[in-house]
């Protein structure tokens, strides 16, 4: 594509890609110099010119400039790279339906749901914490939202398969740091509003301010905001949202509404009321969340066009969203059960299920730890819910990062008041023994990491063989 495309009066000279990482940047390139948490971008601009780099885009005034390439000063970089972006793959959100999902809890089911009921009519792709997919590539995620550039190369993919929606996670961070800008969504979904990354926040107002931009971007004539009732930051969200605004909720009147909610360990079931009718659903999906989950998507989809009584129907049977709720079924006659939850919400949310689902006079044993270089002071906070859920607690790694596991597992015991403990550093090793000393009617929570796939340890990023996987290997090797 010609420069003279992408910026006004520039010259026409043909770009063969983007980067703001100097290490990456390939003959023809366009350089962005974005200042970083760490680094500026302005500092590598030698690096990105030797390795080719034809066009610098800078916001800080430069003393030496190379002589053959085309430096463009723009007031805010980030802002620039955003709509180069979205010219150089072509606009393809614009070629999709797009769904934006933000909230503490719930992205990754939610986004799995919207995929999964429309993908065989209408194939969708979905980028997210879990992994990014569509058609019948599944590639592995380093963020939940990864950058502008990223992103938009992937939805070009998408449009480039064949995709015509996508459901999109959307992050806090990504929205404070605009990734999502150069992106045309038709809806976006807010879960909830819980304690979580105030390690990059600083705040819960500044945490809320930055889901909101989902909201405030959403410019779509008919775009929709479809936001939890039963959140107390609806009212501030519905009065901020430039699209129009459907509710949805379970303790709240709203636009769809769940009641005479019954459940199983099995399954769910509800009464929808929406437009003054009256739908019964039923579902695979298990746990309160889930319904609000699963109302979020129904709302969403029938808002963008979708068929409500084909919506349900496709309920039924949701395909099981990996490290989220999911159940391990190796044939033992105890439940195992693994979930993401890495916040205080989450956390309790995720006991109090599991002891919903525990025989009476049988355990609720849970293995979880708490991240480095994060949050520390919901570590206590994740103690104390433990305790008053649980019935035997195994304290283990998640993510340490730099810090010493022993002494964030300290920070957790020291929430823990009666219920019996213990720390085993080792994930696996925890995991086999939570399950390995777990009887008939037990139910096992492995907390904290899902399936992901890696560990954040001192020295970077380490494998994982996920949860999910572990529990697997741990029950056939009990039952052999």
């Amino acid at each position: 594509m010609r420069l003279s495309k992408l910026f006004k009066n520039a010259p026409t000279v043909n770009i063969t890609g983007l980067s703001f990482d100097s290490r990456t940047v390939r003959p023809g390139n366009i350089y962005f110099c974005l200042p970083g948490l760490t680094n500026d971008g302005h500092d590598f601009i030698d690096s990105a010119i030797k390795n080719g780099a034809v066009c610098i885009v800078h916001s800080k005034e430069l003393l030496n400039m190379a002589p053959g390439a085309i430096y463009i000063r723009v007031e805010d970089v980030n802002d620039a790279m955003n709509k180069v972006a979205r010219i150089f793959y072509a606009r393809p959100s614009d070629k999709m339906k797009m769904y934006g999902v933000t909230g503490t809890n719930g992205k990754s089911t939610i986004t799995n749901i919207i995929r999964d009921i429309i993908n065989d009519k209408t194939p969708c792709g979905y980028i997210g914490t879990i992994a990014i997919k569509y058609g019948d590539i599944e590639l592995q995620p380093n963020l939940t939202t990864p950058d502008a550039l990223f992103l938009q190369s992937k939805l070009a993919d998408m449009v480039r398969c064949g995709m015509k929606a996508c459901a999109l996670e959307v992050s806090s961070h990504g929205l404070a740091q605009h990734r999502v800008d150069g992106i045309s969504f038709d809806c976006a979904i807010f879960t909830n509003l819980t304690y979580d990354h105030l390690d990059f926040h600083g705040t819960m107002e500044n945490y809320f301010e930055a889901k909101s931009l989902l909201f405030k971007n959403l410019v779509k004539e008919d775009g929709v905001s479809v936001i939890n009732k039963d959140d107390e930051k609806y009212g501030a969200l519905k009065d901020c949202s430039k699209a129009r605004v459907i509710s949805y909720a379970i303790n709240s009147e709203a636009d769809y509404r769940a009641i005479n909610i019954k459940m199983s360990s099995q399954g769910t079931q509800f009464d929808l009321v929406y437009s003054g009718h009256m739908y019964p659903v039923k579902t695979n999906l298990v746990g309160n969340f889930n319904v609000y989950n699963l109302l979020a998507a129904i709302a969403a989809l029938n808002e963008t066009g979708y068929d409500l009584e084909r919506i349900i129907e496709k309920c039924a049977h949701i395909a099981q969203v990996e490290g989220r709720m999911e159940r391990i079924d190796c044939g033992q006659p105890y439940n195992v059960i693994v979930d993401f939850a890495h916040t205080p919400d989450g956390m309790e949310k995720m006991m109090q299920f599991g002891r919903s689902v525990t025989m009476p006079g049988h355990r609720l044993i849970a293995v979880f730890g708490s991240a480095g270089k994060r949050d520390v002071h919901k570590r206590k906070v994740f103690g104390e819910l433990a305790d008053k859920y649980c019935d035997y607690i195994i304290v283990t790694e998640d993510d340490p990062r730099d810090e010493d596991p022993k002494e964030i597992a300290e920070q957790i015991k020291s929430g823990i008041q009666d219920t019996p403990h213990v720390f085993v550093q080792d994930r696996y090793e925890a995991i086999h023994q939570a399950i390995s000393s777990a009887q008939e009617g037990d139910t096992v929570l492995l907390l904290g990491k899902g399936d992901e796939s890696f560990i954040y340890r001192e020295n970077g990023r380490a494998p994982w063989v996920g949860d999910n996987v572990a529990a697997k290997e741990c029950i056939k090797a009990s039952l052999a």
